[in-house]
């Protein structure tokens, strides 16, 4: 089985578990932050890869470690991926799940990329049309690249919205080439 499908399996379960605590931003936070930490943190990855220690050793460590800091559902989570030995996918089972979660709620990630710091009433309007064209609630991610020189470039997924001026000056110089 792909890692990628057992992530999705894990997440899908991790849903289920958030729903029941109604708080599935909250979770997603949560799971994103155990993620991170392993992420961050060479001996906690190396301790959770040890294959000389116990899935259970480790599972009464991380309860000790864990029992303040997360709900108890989410310790219980995290202790049957360890022992299922899976722990190296935490970090694609917290993107399975903002990915499951984004589905849920109908909204979709925007990279949008503009020349300068928009205003307020630019970010809102750019939000108001991404949101009519895709038919999703957007959220959207803004980055600065002078470059464009103006307009906006959308990446959606693997979508991309190009209206900078800087490919329709392009554009226009191709026609004045060929024509």
């Amino acid at each position: 089985m792909r890692d990628v499908t057992i992530a999705r399996n894990y997440a899908d379960a991790l849903v289920a578990l958030a729903q029941k605590a109604d708080d599935l931003e909250g979770w997603g936070t949560l799971i994103s932050s155990v993620a991170d930490a392993i992420d961050r943190e060479p001996k906690l990855r190396l301790f959770l890869d040890q294959p000389r220690v116990s899935a259970a050793r480790k599972n009464e460590i991380l309860a000790k470690a864990l029992q303040d800091q997360l709900p108890r559902l989410m310790v219980r989570f995290i202790q049957s991926v360890v022992m299922n030995r899976r722990q190296h996918l935490i970090a694609e089972i917290a993107i399975e799940y903002h990915q499951i979660v984004d589905d849920l709620k109908d909204r979709v990630h925007a990279q949008v990329q503009v020349a300068r710091e928009p205003d307020d009433a630019v970010r809102q309007s750019i939000v108001r049309e991404l949101t009519r064209a895709l038919g999703k609630r957007v959220v959207p991610h803004f980055s600065i690249r002078p470059e464009i020189l103006g307009g906006t470039i959308v990446r959606v997924g693997d979508s991309v919205m190009d209206g900078s001026v800087r490919r329709k000056l392009g554009m226009l110089r191709m026609k004045m080439l060929n024509g």
